[in-house]
């Protein structure tokens, strides 16, 4: 997967779990560490930006229906 592309929360968290996976069962090499670790970091950029984006919307429309 491109790291430019967008992609869905669901994909991204899901990329991640698989990453965290691999990570914790020793089954990638070091030479793979260092990308895997700053794919990790952008997944989890991306699933705050998400989560904080829907947070808003919700808020927003809340919001609306107590006016």
């Amino acid at each position: 997967m491109n790291n430019t592309e967008e992609i869905s929360y669901s994909l991204a968290f899901e990329e991640l779990q698989l990453i965290v996976q691999e990570i914790e069962g020793g089954e990638i090499s070091v030479d793979q560490l260092s990308e895997k670790v700053k794919r990790a970091a952008l997944l989890i950029s991306i699933c705050r930006n998400k989560l904080q984006a829907t947070e808003l919307d919700v808020e927003k429309v809340l919001k609306e229906l107590e006016e």
